[in-house]
C-alpha cells in the first residue's frame, strides 16, 4: 500500500511527545516507532541519530517544539 509518509512523520513526531522528558539539558522520547519513521525524522534535523543501543532519542530544539505542537493539534480537546 502506498501512504504519505511526511503525514505518517507528522504524527508521529506528534506521538513522540508523549514520551518525552527532560534529561539534563535535553529533551528526549523512547524510540518504540518504526524505524524507517525515526531514520526520515533524524535526516529532517528532528531527533538526533536514532541508530544507538539507548532505549530514548534526543529531539532537537526544532523537534520539542514542534512535536508539541503537533500534539495539541491533532490530539488536543478544543476549548
Amino acid at each position: 500500500m502506498e501512504y504519505d509518509k511526511d503525514k505518517i512523520d507528522e504524527m508521529v513526531l506528534a506521538l513522540l511527545y508523549l514520551t518525552t522528558f527532560k534529561n539534563s539539558s535535553e529533551y528526549r522520547a523512547w524510540k518504540g516507532m518504526d524505524w524507517d519513521v525515526m531514520n526520515r525524522l533524524h535526516e529532517k534535523g528532528y531527533i538526533g541519530n536514532p541508530k544507538s543501543k539507548a532505549k530514548s532519542v534526543a529531539l532537537s530544539d526544532k523537534g520539542a517544539t514542534l512535536s508539541e505542537e503537533l500534539f495539541k493539534k491533532h490530539f488536543g480537546l478544543s476549548p
